[in-house]
């Protein structure tokens, strides 16, 4: 099968796994990194798993018959115990072995053979073909999906609910299917066999069997639909509860500095009484259900020795029989507590299901054309032509028609309030969003009609507050660039001012150096440590366009200077779009482009601006030059 979506030199996708050669080729038969070209999952539950359940079918044709063979040879050995008490009853210890030998050998073979292999086949297909392989395949294909949805879908939703959807797919469909096949086809395979086996010694009780089978029927099909809405319910509880943990985990910082009245124990509390909520009401069905299958095989029980004793008392069946009878009604009373357990877990699993596909199944508002080219490296000459966005607001249009040229190699500064729309232009260039109207080129080339990634190979980019991942040092500044040395990345770190303090990183694993882990968004890092290696990542990423904005806000002023003579190296020969609430990091510019609500409402060099003393660029300058009012003054 062909791999989905488009990437560039993407990884070699090895995992951890056991080296044995018998356990290898017995769990080959699913390859759990298996794609197809399908862009979107589908968003029905069904189809969801029929879709999964298709790319491993020969397993699951395998899980069937052992699941079927498991039944009958449950039935079989109740079977043959009415048949040993009958023998016995009619033969002497001198002349069993001589007229039954062979007849017990055989079910010593069933007990010993027969039996041992439906049960160790079960466990192989379901333990090491399906569970760990099957589930893996699920969750890797679900990711490659979520991970193409553009920036907005991540912005909408916690990270800790999306991934908790993505790990739970995987684990609801494999359960499904597995129980289904499995358990549920066994299950029915020894109803099918008891109600053959009653109806042979007696049609009554093979009326009575039918007759449970019609009830048990019934509740399943009156009580569970609405257990499943309680368990499609319970399960997006406890998506929102992991969703909210995960949320202020993420944030501690902010909790501990902002929350002095303890709101979030307040808001858990909220979502944990949510969730507590959701769990009585499922917990209610499924006692519900549990008291309904209670009486249904309690009377089902007596009614079957009702009619066996008095079948033996007319001389109709043997004791043999009756052991044999009351035996598989015992099991069936058993088997049918189980399995409505198991149907209460085929519900729950496909109410996660359900819920998950409604975040995993999603069209994604952004996505690369079937005809996509891949932008090669460019010179850097970017055009907005006519461009209108508003965040798909329909009362306000941030930018009704922005017009934009940006030379190649050209320094251009953003100037502007906070919301006059800088950081938008940013994320149109890259196309994180769309605009609704008008077009964005690269060198003449609308960037819809080349792919996101080589689009955003063009660019390097330093932000605010630069995100780093939960790995090595290392990683995080190669992240941006394949292939490369470890004598690269340390040259990029020196030229960022990163090294030193590097070399003195140290996790609580004990990793030192550059493959010390930085923590949950670099977390372990302080803001001027991880500004400093988010420019190394870029400097070593080297991309013909530079994205600053602010830059150089989370470096002291000595750091500042330090790497200002590299950064300078940087841009020689990029063409840079640099955003700054401090204006004398941009007044050396090429060109200032001065923003306001949308509008570009000035353009000139630092010295031109200055001299519109009614402008917002000079307003904006003096205030922060120095023309601050005191509050004496003001008072006066």
């Amino acid at each position: 099968m062909a791999r989905y979506g488009n990437t560039d030199q993407e990884p070699d996708p090895t995992y951890r796994q056991t080296d044995h050669p018998v356990w290898n080729r017995v769990e080959r038969f699913v390859d759990p990194f298996e794609d197809t070209n399908r862009e979107v999952l589908p968003r029905n539950a069904w189809q969801f798993i029929a879709y999964f359940a298709r790319q491993a079918k020969w397993p699951f044709i395998a899980l069937l018959i052992v699941g079927g063979l498991v039944g009958a040879v449950d039935a079989a050995l109740y079977w043959a115990v009415g048949w040993l008490i009958d023998i016995l009853d009619n033969a002497t210890p001198e002349t069993l072995l001589r007229e039954h030998g062979w007849q017990l050998a055989g079910l010593a073979f069933l007990l010993l053979v027969v039996r041992a292999a439906v049960m160790v086949g079960a466990a192989i297909v379901e333990q090491q073909i399906i569970v760990p392989r099957f589930y893996t395949m699920v969750r890797w294909q679900s990711f490659r999906r979520v991970i193409e949805q553009p920036y907005a879908f991540f912005q909408d939703d916690f990270a800790g609910r999306i991934a908790t959807k993505i790990m739970q797919a995987g684990e609801s469909v494999g359960d499904f299917i597995v129980t289904s096949l499995q358990s549920l086809w066994s299950f029915l395979t020894f109803i099918v066999l008891t109600f053959t086996v009653l109806a042979t010694l007696d049609w009554r009780m093979g009326v009575v069997v039918a007759v449970w089978g019609a009830g048990y029927a019934l509740i399943v099909r009156f009580l569970l639909p609405r257990l499943r809405a309680a368990g499609k319910n319970n399960a997006n509880e406890r998506s929102v509860l992991n969703g909210r943990l995960v949320d202020i985990f993420t944030n501690i910082m902010t909790v501990k500095l902002f929350d002095t009245g303890r709101r979030e124990h307040g808001d858990v509390k909220g979502a944990l009484g949510n969730y507590l909520g959701a769990v009585t009401h499922l917990t209610r069905m499924i006692t519900l259900v549990r008291t309904s299958v209670a009486v249904l095989n309690g009377l089902m029980m007596t009614a079957v020795a009702a009619i066996a004793i008095s079948a033996w008392m007319a001389g109709s069946i043997s004791t043999g029989a009756i052991a044999a009878t009351m035996g598989l009604v015992f099991r069936l009373n058993q088997m049918s507590g189980w399995m409505m357990f198991n149907i209460n877990g085929l519900i729950r699993a496909f109410s996660t299901v359900q819920d998950a596909v409604e975040t995993i199944s999603v069209e994604p508002t952004i996505r690369d054309r079937a005809d996509a080219i891949d932008l090669p490296r460019t010179h850097g000459h970017i055009r907005f032509e006519g461009v209108r966005f508003n965040y798909g607001k329909d009362d306000t249009r941030l930018f009704e028609r922005l017009d934009l040229d940006i030379r190649p190699g050209e320094k251009v500064g953003l100037v502007g309030p906070s919301g006059a729309g800088k950081s938008t232009i940013v994320s149109l260039m890259l196309r994180l969003f769309e605009p609704e109207a008008g077009r964005i080129t690269i060198d003449g080339i609308d960037i819809a009609d080349v792919t996101q990634a080589s689009l955003r190979r063009q660019f390097g980019v330093v932000s605010q507050e630069p995100s780093l991942l939960h790995r090595s040092l290392r990683d995080n500044i190669a992240y941006g660039r394949h292939g490369v040395t470890d004598a690269q990345i340390e040259a990029a770190a020196k030229k960022a001012k990163a090294h030193e303090f590097i070399l003195d990183a140290r996790d609580p694993r004990g990793r030192r150096g550059y493959d010390a882990h930085v923590g949950e968004r670099g977390i372990k890092l302080s803001g001027g440590q991880r500004q400093r290696v988010a420019i190394a990542r870029v400097m070593l990423k080297d991309a013909p366009i530079l994205i600053l904005d602010e830059a150089t806000s989370a470096l002291d002023s000595e750091i500042e200077a330090a790497i200002q003579d590299n950064l300078g190296q940087l841009m020689e020969g990029k063409t840079v779009l640099a955003i700054a609430h401090r204006l004398s990091t941009i007044a050396a510019m090429d060109r200032l482009v001065v923003i306001d609500q949308g509008r570009i409402v000035q353009v000139g060099r630092h010295d031109e601006l200055l001299r519109e003393p009614n402008g917002l660029y000079a307003k904006m300058w003096t205030r922060q030059s120095g023309g601050f009012l005191s509050f004496a003054e003001a008072a006066e």
